[in-house]
Formats: C-alpha cells, structure tokens, sequence
C-alpha cells in the first residue's frame, strides 16, 4: 500500500447502528494505519468516545467537526441536504481541503447529493454512480452501478461503463479492462429495451484504459468472475444483486468494504446501511488506499474528454440507438 498521511472525515451518524459501530470502526482503523488522520463528523459526545478510547500519542491524529443532525433513511436527500448534517459537513471538509476522502454509511442517496452539491460532478456526467469490488476466483469485479441510478438512463450507463474501465484501470490494476453489460442472457439482443438500446451504444463507444466491451453477461457472472473485469447495470439491479450476493455468502468480509462514488470530483466511499465495525474500519482503509494512490483524479484524467464527448451526444434516444425512427 502506498504510503503516506492520508486525512478521512468519518461521518458518526451513518448507518443503521451508529454510532456505535462508526466508533468501533474509527478505532479499528486508527489502530491499523500509523499514518491515518481522522475527522470525526458528529456529536461532541460520540467524537469523545473515540478520543477517550485512544492512546494518548494517537489522539492528535483525530479532530472534530461537531454536527448533531443526520440525514435519516426516510428522509429526502435533495430536500435536506443543503441544510446542515453530518454527510454534508463531511463533503465541505473534503472541499475545503481538511480532509483527502469521506467516508458515510449513512443514506446512500444524501452521500451521493452531498458530494454532487459540494464537490461537483465531472465535466458531462449526468448522475455518478457506485462501484463496488466483489470478491470472485478469477480476481475482483467491479460492478456499477450499485444504488444511485434506480431509474438509469441509456446515456448513464454508458458513461458509468466509461468510469468504471477507468477506476478498474487506476484502482484495481487492470490492463485493457472488459467491461460487460448485465442482462438476462449472454446472447445478442436480450433483455430489456434500455439493455438493448445500451449495448448498440456500447458497441460504438471508446473506453480508457485499451478498455473494450465484450456483450452482454448474466447474474452468475459477478460472483464467478472470468468473461468481464467490469459490469454495468443500473442502480436497481446492482443494489438487490449486490445485497443478494452479500446475504448468499453470510456477507464474507473481504479486504475492501465500501463502494466507491465515481463521477464526482472528490474521493468518496459509502459503505452499506448494515455495515459493522470492521466494515466502517474496511471503508477507512479503501477511502485512505484510493487517496494514497490518486485513484480518483486518475480516472477523471482518463475518463474526462470521453465524458464530455458522450455528453455533447446525450441527444441520442434509446429509440435512435434501436435504429427505431418515427
């Protein structure tokens, strides 16, 4: 792992059982990363635990901002996201420069609104997207998008397969990423009309990195791993496959908890709502990995242009891409 300081701000009320598990996770993380300096986003009573719970010589490695709301699961994310909470007071520290990364398992929709609302999208992305490793035989795949785009566009999911070949590039250490498109089957044409429309686009787009599309995949594809280093699909599908994937294996840690937020110009890791300990300590580590190895600002320099290209196309309906003319 890269070394270097690498500064976090941890949103304390993120998730369904924080802060307890947040404070676990802090502490874990302080204890496993000499160099990692923390900004603990929360209640003054919550940061207090953490600092109580610390040697002495690791407490100046901890600071507070001290914010007593959050944004609820129930909550509106565009609504209250301007007011002032614990996910957005996270993504200002990250704009202003006191902290590299961020880190919620809070609301994945107020994680995604804070960060577009403060740290602003790339050039041309219409909605970022999550992109979480999963663990398979044949090396990690990434999948993408996993909760942000229920309603995914053709244009989305286009440019979310330009992002993803560009994080598997920078992140994951793919050379000449495949990136697949998940649908009900392997063979040409199957699916619905937006997997239809998307894999005519796909066929026709340039991905960074020497990336190239290679079809369609199915379901069993992500935990098997082998014909796609990346798969594309919207947030519906990726979130109830994801959180299938984690309940058929008992959710098996692996080395990495945490999905990263790609399209925003800031480093962002959310974790899952049910996350414990040792995954907010897991979404640390990752969040500190990618800052350390300047993951982010290297897949907006691959992915930039090829955005804004696709974007100045964004005309292009899913009718145009079927060939379908009135």
């Amino acid at each position: 792992m890269p070394s270097g300081t690498a500064r976090i701000a941890v949103d304390l009320l993120g998730g369904d059982s924080a802060p307890a598990v947040v404070v676990d996770g802090a502490l874990r993380a302080c204890s496993a990363d000499p160099d990692l300096h923390l900004l603990l986003v929360g209640p003054r009573e919550t940061a207090d635990e953490v600092l109580g719970a610390l040697a002495v010589h690791d407490r100046e490695r901890v600071g507070v901002s001290v914010v007593d709301r959050t944004i609820g699961m129930g909550d509106s994310p565009l609504r209250h996201v301007r007011r002032e909470s614990t996910v957005r007071a996270a993504a200002e520290a990250v704009y202003g420069g006191r902290a590299d990364a961020m880190v919620s398992a809070g609301s994945s929709g107020a994680v995604v609104a804070a960060s577009a609302h403060v740290l602003g999208r790339l050039p041309g992305v219409r909605r970022p997207g999550l992109a979480a490793h999963v663990p398979t035989q044949h090396g990690p795949v990434l999948l993408l998008d996993v909760g942000v785009t229920i309603d995914g566009t053709m244009l989305e999911l286009v440019q979310h397969a330009v992002l993803g070949a560009a994080y598997a590039a920078t992140a994951l250490g793919v050379s000449e990423p495949r990136v697949g498109l998940l649908s009900i089957g392997s063979e040409p044409g199957k699916g619905d009309r937006l997997r239809k429309a998307v894999a005519v686009a796909l066929h026709d787009t340039v991905l960074p990195a020497g990336g190239r599309y290679i079809g369609l995949v199915e379901g069993h594809d992500v935990p098997l791993g082998g014909p796609a280093d990346v798969i594309v699909t919207d947030g519906f599908t990726g979130n109830i496959l994801l959180k299938g994937l984690e309940g058929a294996t008992a959710r098996q840690r692996t080395a990495e908890q945490g999905a990263a937020l790609l399209g925003v110009t800031g480093t962002v890791v959310v974790c899952h709502g049910s996350a414990d300990g040792p995954d907010i300590a897991s979404g640390i580590a990752l969040a500190a990995r990618l800052h350390r190895e300047g993951a982010i600002p290297a897949v907006a320099g691959l992915a930039d242009d090829l955005l804004t290209e696709l974007s100045s196309a964004g005309g292009l309906t899913i009718r145009d891409a079927l060939g379908e003319r009135s």
